[in-house]
């Protein structure tokens, strides 16, 4: 988020070299703070939702993870928040006009007149991902810490997957498991072939949509790599639902080049958050 106002935060003494990043859904919160230096995260958490809730209320659940974790008065080289919603959709490059963002999303969610529309462009891929963000999380959060970073988590993922090396010539579906939500990407030789979201509560509903999803694209569910991460692996429920309608099922390791030594195993620690770093 640019602009010049300044706050109460203390300055950032050249010694620090933390980063924070964080992730705000209506499903759940997550936050991580990286040591730059030693490539090592020093704090992480997160809190799951039983059930969606209103942005003032997500505010609220998010000052007191913070409080809890004595961030709030803490100086950091740089924050990151990663907006995590169904309140977007990817757009090429060529035919991307930012006086018409508006139109992008109306087709495909719901939007105010007076919603603050933003948009992420990944430069080496000639996509925008057009979005809604949480005004008032992007608000609060420049309250406390002055000029932050922000973007939508469809873009941290999308780009992730797309920078990850693949030898196959075959479309690869990845899917990310969250807090009642999975994220569908499809990539073939480094292109999108579609990016979405679907919040679920059952693992039939799990299926339903992955297999829905597979059939449109029509990929082979002999033939097409699957490609499991996030909060799931070998011999849970969903993992073996997948294995008995797609034959190529595996559990995804992403690895998050720039912070090798970030990726011990940490119940807090989410993908997205690291990416975004």
């Amino acid at each position: 988020m640019t602009g010049k106002e300044t706050n109460n935060v203390e300055d950032i003494s050249v010694e620090k070299f933390d980063k924070l990043s964080i992730q705000v859904g209506l499903n759940g919160l997550s936050f991580c703070v990286l040591d730059t230096i030693g490539k090592k995260i020093i704090c992480a958490d997160r809190l799951a939702f039983e059930k969606s809730l209103a942005p003032k209320e997500l505010q609220e659940n998010l000052k007191l993870l913070l409080e809890k974790h004595q961030l709030t008065t803490k100086g950091f080289s740089e924050v990151v928040v990663v907006h995590n919603n169904g309140l977007f959709s990817f757009v090429p490059k060529s035919l991307f006009n930012v006086d018409e963002l508006a139109n992008y999303l109306k087709f495909n969610t719901k939007i105010l007149a007076n919603d603050l529309i933003a948009h992420d462009t990944l430069e080496s891929y000639d996509l925008v991902n057009v979005y809604v963000p949480f005004v008032n999380i992007n608000n609060y959060i420049f309250d406390l810490f002055g000029e932050f970073e922000y973007k939508h988590n469809g873009t941290v993922l999308v780009q992730t997957l797309l920078n990850t090396p693949s030898t196959t010539k075959e479309p690869v579906c990845y899917v990310h498991i969250g807090e009642n939500q999975i994220e569908i990407t499809v990539i073939s030789q480094k292109k999108l072939l579609l990016y979405n979201s679907f919040i679920f509560h059952t693992k039939e509903d799990f299926i339903y949509y992955l297999l829905f999803t597979m059939e449109q694209l029509q990929l082979d569910l002999e033939t097409t790599k699957l490609k499991l991460f996030g909060s799931i692996e070998e011999g849970d429920p969903m993992y073996d639902l997948c294995y008995q309608y797609v034959k190529d099922v595996t559990i995804f390791t992403p690895s998050i080049a720039a912070y090798p030594n970030a990726t011990a195993d940490n119940a807090s620690l989410d993908f997205t958050l690291l990416s975004a770093l």
